[in-house]
């Protein structure tokens, strides 16, 4: 079995055949380490460590996350004014470090300088990038966040600087055992053996901002994962960000390439690092997060114990499992990574498009394969939140590119916060129908997501962009599931297992943004498509979630509402046109079962309809699709005859009266022209000859 636990942004493996746990060396931990029945005792009192034990919600429970947030009271902050007073007046210590990072980074800016005189940009632009990446790596934690966080950010990076820096891993050594352990009784405020009958005697897993022990509870014998904090840490990034916002200052002053508020970027990215510090808040977003996401049974999120959780002090369930890009290990186990990735792109769609809240750090470290099968998510010190008008703004815009409407794609860009109103989105349009015009000429099962986001990151870095981190970070999850999936299967593509949902919430959300992109799908030039529903019904049906009972209801309900007198007229026409299907389709069906001979005795010889080839061909294949669709709807394991019930409700109402009445006259009319036409073809009969 191999184990994994996160630390602090990314997450090391440890394998081996098993792995007990030894006592530390420094503690007396009991003779062995064993399940411990007995509650510990403080002071001469029981403790109250076993409510960690009583499922989420309980008043237990709450208490003891408010005893952990009483804990982290002290928990630092991100705040540009304290830094610069605590900085400021330690000049020394400022130079120093600014020199540090002038020597890194001024070099690599002359070797960018050079390849801009010598013409030769294009050509090192993946040489530099991973240069950048390995001094990032060697300034130390602030920088390696920081090219974390630009790696999300198609609008400031080209291509290739994404590439390498969403590379990028922490790789700082581990910090004293003695220091940690000092830490966990320090923010406790208890003995290390009076909390743990066994902790490993090294770190399982470090990174930047912490490293992670393997301990058993002594009150339960549970096996939790441990993350102790890194000392000095909070002054280590404090200096840098202190820095780097001063150089901020520089860029938007003289620097006019850039337009993008530098000093904005910087203070949001370390609110989101400092937030990364306070472990009740990594403790709560985790809690939240199982709340919204973990119903589905192939979901895991890991428990929290707060009673042995502080600001320093994360502790939490242990996932045994096999990080998501370990194919070998995942596959001796019985399972397939496929199905997983799929699991998470899944769940990735409901926190992007359902609740807004998501996981903004899901590299293949902190998404794990469990023995059973099920996908856990671990480190949530990240997350990030997608505002509602843009939910709903994204499935449209995926709308609007199959439709490749790219004019309505550029104003999208307004609803999802890329560009302020003011911006002219019309020389915008060239660069979008340019490239995906290029792109959809496959179909969706063959569309790469990476060469979608690639190059549309090429489009953003071209015009003033400016991309939201909700954006940013949930195009890079899902860059990142597609990834690990062309490990199992090359032809795997991310946009083929995403469209059911899209086609799910299409289909039955009543939102009114998502029923007018309906609508727009379904109807074009006053032609209702009938195969673009079929389809949605077809993908959308593979999603576990998708009910038939809701299917169209909402456009149902605009249909018959004070704002549909624009789409009943679309209605009644295509009405007409089902109903002539239907029933002349079936005068078809009944000459066709009529024995030759009687067919030349009743229309000498003619068909049945008067009309072309083509034009009955083109009837037949309406109906058809139109029963196929019928038969979609039933197959439904949801399927309920008493669904129509509404429908039959409504249609007692004035204004579906009157929509019965047009479909009625112009059905009426219809056929009338057909009999017309078929009395008209029919020969005359010849006149008696005489004798």
């Amino acid at each position: 079995m191999s184990l994994v636990a996160s630390a602090g942004g990314h997450s090391y493996l440890h394998a081996g055949k098993g792995f007990s746990i030894p006592k530390p060396k420094r503690y007396k931990l009991g003779p062995r380490a064993a399940l411990v029945e007995a509650s510990p005792r403080v002071n001469g009192s029981p403790s109250h460590m076993s409510m960690q034990l009583l499922p989420y919600g309980r008043a237990e429970d709450l208490q003891a996350e408010a005893r952990a947030l009483a804990r982290a009271v002290g928990a630092s902050v991100y705040s540009p004014e304290l830094l610069s007073s605590k900085y400021g007046s330690r000049p020394v210590k400022a130079v120093k470090r600014t020199l540090e990072i002038l020597v890194g980074l001024g070099f690599f800016a002359f070797k960018l300088f050079l390849d801009q005189k010598n013409g030769t940009s294009d050509q090192n632009k993946r040489k530099r990038a991973a240069e950048l990446r390995t001094i990032f790596t060697r300034l130390g934690p602030t920088f390696v966040k920081l090219g974390q966080g630009l790696s999300t950010r198609p609008d400031l990076c080209p291509p290739e600087y994404l590439e390498e820096l969403s590379q990028l891993q922490d790789s700082l050594p581990t910090f004293p055992d003695a220091d940690a352990f000092l830490c966990i009784e320090t923010e406790l405020g208890l003995p290390l053996d009076s909390i743990f009958s066994a902790v490993s005697p090294a770190p399982i897993a470090a990174a930047s901002l912490g490293q992670v022990y393997k301990a058993r509870l002594k009150n339960s014998g549970q096996t939790v994962a441990v993350k102790v904090q890194r000392p000095g840490i909070e002054e280590t990034i404090g200096l840098d960000f202190y820095l780097i916002r001063g150089l901020g200052f520089f860029i938007n002053k003289y620097v006019d390439i850039i337009t993008t508020d530098v000093v904005a970027l910087v203070d949001e990215f370390a609110r989101r690092v400092y937030q990364e510090l306070n472990y009740v808040q990594e403790g709560q977003n985790a809690r939240k997060f199982k709340m919204l996401y973990a119903d589905k049974e192939d979901i895991l999120v890991p428990d929290i114990f707060w009673d042995y959780t502080s600001g320093k002090v994360l502790t939490m369930e242990w996932v045994d499992g096999v990080k998501l890009n370990e194919q070998a290990a995942i596959e001796r186990q019985g399972l397939k990574v496929l199905d997983l990735v799929t699991t998470g792109i899944q769940c990735s769609l409901r926190q992007l498009l359902e609740y807004g809240y998501f996981h903004a750090d899901p590299h293949p470290g902190n998404l794990l394969a469990t023995p059973e099968g099920k996908l856990a998510f671990l480190d949530f010190g990240m997350m990030s939140e997608t505002p509602e008008e843009a939910r709903f703004a994204i499935i449209g815009h995926v709308v609007h590119m199959v439709n490749r409407d790219y004019e309505a794609m550029a104003r999208d860009y307004y609803a999802l916060d890329f560009l302020s109103t003011d911006v002219d989105v019309s020389p915008i349009v060239p660069a979008l129908r340019d490239f995906f015009d290029d792109a959809l000429s496959y179909t969706v099962s063959e569309l790469n997501f990476k060469t979608i986001v690639d190059g549309l990151g090429a489009v953003l870095y071209q015009y003033p962009f400016n991309v939201p981190p909700y954006y940013a970070l949930i195009l890079r999850s899902l860059t990142v599931l597609e990834g690990l999936a062309l490990y199992a299967d090359p032809n795997f593509k991310v946009l083929a297992a995403s469209y059911p949902y899209f086609a799910k919430r299409l289909l039955t959300d009543p939102n009114p943004y998502l029923r007018d992109a309906l609508i727009e799908l379904l109807f074009k030039d006053g032609r209702f498509r009938w195969n673009r529903l079929e389809n949605l019904l077809v993908q959308g049906s593979k999603d576990r979630d998708f009910s038939a009972k809701d299917a169209l209801q909402p456009v149902l309900k605009l249909l018959l509402g004070p704002d549909g007198e624009d789409l009943r007229t679309l209605v009644i026409k295509e009405a007409v046109r089902v109903t002539e299907a239907v029933i002349l389709g079936s005068v078809v069906d009944t000459y066709n079962s009529v024995p030759s001979f009687m067919r030349t005795l009743m229309f000498n010889g003619n068909g049945p309809l008067a009309m072309s080839s083509a034009e009955l061909q083109s009837m037949m294949e309406l109906r058809g699709q139109v029963f196929r669709i019928w038969g979609l709807l039933r197959s439904s394991e949801s399927f309920d005859p008493a669904l129509l019930q509404p429908i039959l409700q409504v249609l007692q109402q004035p204004e579906a009266r009157s929509l019965g009445g047009c479909v009625v006259g112009g059905i009426t009319q219809r056929l009338a022209a057909r009999l017309l036409q078929q009395v008209l073809r029919m020969p005359s009969a010849p006149a008696p000859t005489s004798s």
